[in-house]
């Protein structure tokens, strides 16, 4: 599993078992508000927290009656092959049940649990309760070349056929050891190219780290040919990789990157220094490149430091004119190859504060940072997500600390998640990381230049606003902040008199603050010279929170006495409409169909 699992305890009885649970897995332990003492992060409504977790890809461990867990995640049930473990366990820890995700990790997880609570692991799956192993999941180290034959040679095996295991790598298949024998299923353990069939199963042993160095800008396909070249002459298959590895400096190549996607297999990388104390190991040093990187050998250092000390040179560095690459081999299969990953900074806006306004991917990025930074007020807003996970908060008005922060974390090689409220692309922190990272002068690190940069959209706060009012966006729009710390004033009266003038429905941002309050005066008479003194007004505050707070004016009676930083203001154009009903006004803005219609007839 990629992601730490979540426990979840639900009342006072089961909250020693649950905290057992939490300490094995070194997991964050959360409990019902009220009822569980000593919890890492506390949630209100059970369904609702197991269910977020869920569409987050987190792992749920409950230890809860299993219909609890089971009603929490059905509406979100769709594809077996990327749903997240979820495990019940009693709460006096003496049976523990896979419920999903067998396959992806729950029963292995489930079995850890029974066996450090001397409890029985209900496991319901055909293939592990008869054979012990599900031939779909190979342990860490291992991969299956063609895992669309598994479920017709594990049919067969559950049908008393039994198994001949054979290939150069058998012997250190031990977890196909108590497979029964027999001429039904062949299970071939190779680090070789091996073809596979319906009763044919092909595993790798992962004991290879391909190592590559290239030139800036290398073509992608000449790093690939290269690197299949190397493998057919080497007679170790694609699978039998753990890993490719480089330098660090090579962290945003193209070609190293599309070479990593297309073999799916972790990139690491090294510092030179790193690469230069493999020197003694390495079988072609070169002057040249010591000039060039400050190490005597990108590929064949990069591959021997990653397979480990016990590691030897499998084929030495071949080249083409822009790449080059080399393999190591390990005794044994690597679970995971050494060095640091990629970086990795997500973007991620969470919407107003609402976790139902917040997207699943902008919950399974938080859901798998390392660390997250913000203005700690919307880090808070993230409830139990963001528990037990390290934080850095700034301050508002610290919004350049905050993403230079972000970005040289991830530059080190962590993943992290700028939390940001709204759309982080809509007056938020996207723009001024795209600025670091653009920035010639007082910008940031080559290492935090070279991280991945992932954005995941929010609900922002004006599609917030004005799906509470109605429908107050259904034409032309536009956005314009009232802050002149950043854009300057004249900048930002033009805009509101072009708006004015378009007709424009008008979202205001930053719409006051305690210094400057005279521009929202300044937007009403603007628009008021175009609009009626009756066009409607929505004053949105504190959005999907508790304290929440709607209300509607007319345009001539906006006040600035009645906003605040966390209101947005939607000021209707000349065709805004209010509308009574039984739940209360709502505000819409016709596209004209009505118009239309009347063309038509």
């Amino acid at each position: 599993m990629a992601v730490t699992p979540i426990v979840m305890a639900l009342s006072a009885s089961g909250t020693e078992t649950a905290r057992r649970v939490a300490d094995l897995l070194a997991a964050p332990l959360h409990g019902r508000a009220g009822r569980v003492t000593g919890a890492d992060a506390t949630f209100p409504d059970a369904l609702d927290h197991a269910r977020q977790a869920f569409a987050a890809g987190t792992p749920i461990v409950g230890v809860c009656a299993a219909g609890i867990l089971i009603r929490a995640v059905a509406p979100l049930l769709a594809d077996k092959r990327s749903e997240p473990p979820v495990v019940a366990v009693s709460e006096d820890g003496s049976v523990v049940v896979p419920l999903l995700g067998g396959h992806r990790g729950a029963n292995r997880l489930a079995r850890d649990i029974a066996a450090a609570l001397g409890a029985r692991a209900a496991v319901t799956t055909a293939g592990d309760v008869a054979l012990g192993i599900a031939l779909d999941e190979p342990p860490a180290g291992w991969s299956l070349a063609n895992p669309e034959a598994a479920k017709g040679a594990m049919a067969a095996l559950l049908a008393g056929e039994g198994a001949r295991i054979d290939g150069d790598a058998a012997d250190a298949a031990t977890w196909l050891a108590g497979l029964p024998e027999g001429d039904g299923v062949r299970l071939t353990c190779s680090e070789a190219p091996v073809s596979g069939g319906d009763r044919h199963l092909v595993f790798h042993p992962r004991r290879h780290v391909l190592g590559v160095g290239c030139a800036r800008d290398c073509p992608p396909d000449e790093l690939a040919a290269l690197v299949t070249d190397t493998l057919a002459a080497s007679g170790v298959a694609p699978g039998a990789l753990a890993g490719i590895a480089t330098v660090d400096i090579k962290a945003d190549e193209a070609a190293v990157l599309a070479l990593s996607t297309a073999l799916d297999v972790p990139l690491r990388l090294f510092t030179p220094a790193e690469l230069e104390a493999e020197m003694p190991r390495l079988e072609t040093p070169s002057d040249v490149v010591y000039a060039e990187v400050g190490c005597h050998g990108v590929a064949e250092g990069a591959a021997l430091a990653a397979a480990g000390a016990d590691a030897a040179l499998r084929t030495p560095k071949r080249k083409t004119a822009n790449a080059t690459c080399a393999l190591a081999c390990a005794p044994a299969s690597l679970a995971e190859p050494a060095g640091r990953p990629r970086g990795t900074l997500s973007i991620v806006g969470i919407g107003p504060g609402q976790a139902d306004w917040r997207t699943p991917e902008a919950s399974r990025l938080i859901a798998a940072a390392d660390e997250l930074v913000g203005y700690g007020l919307y880090i808070d807003l993230l409830g139990p997500l963001a528990a037990g996970k390290p934080r850095a908060d700034f301050p508002l008005g610290g919004e350049e600390d905050r993403c230079r922060h972000a970005l040289e974390r991830a530059g080190e090689g962590h993943n992290v998640a700028l939390i940001c409220s709204g759309d982080a692309g809509i007056y938020a922190m996207g723009a001024l990381v795209f600025e670091l990272l653009d920035r010639t002068e007082n910008g940031v690190s080559d290492a935090a230049r070279r991280v991945e940069v992932t954005c995941a959209p929010g609900v922002s706060a004006l599609q917030g606003a004005a799906a509470r009012a109605g429908a107050p966006l259904g034409h032309d729009f536009c956005a314009i902040s009232l802050s002149d710390l950043l854009t300057p004033r004249d900048d930002i009266l033009r805009r509101l008199s072009a708006a004015a003038e378009g007709d424009f429905v008008v979202a205001l941002y930053n719409p006051v603050s305690r210094k400057r309050r005279e521009l929202l005066g300044i937007a009403r008479d603007t628009l008021l010279r175009h609009r009626p003194a009756d066009t409607p007004v929505m004053l949105a505050t504190s959005l999907g929170r508790p304290e929440e707070r709607i209300v509607y004016r007319r345009l001539d009676a906006l006040s600035a006495d009645e906003v605040d930083m966390l209101t947005v203001v939607l000021i209707g154009s000349s065709q805004s409409r209010l509308l009574d009903r039984g739940e209360g006004q709502r505000m819409y803005t016709p596209r004209g169909y009505a118009r239309k219609v009347a063309a038509a007839g």
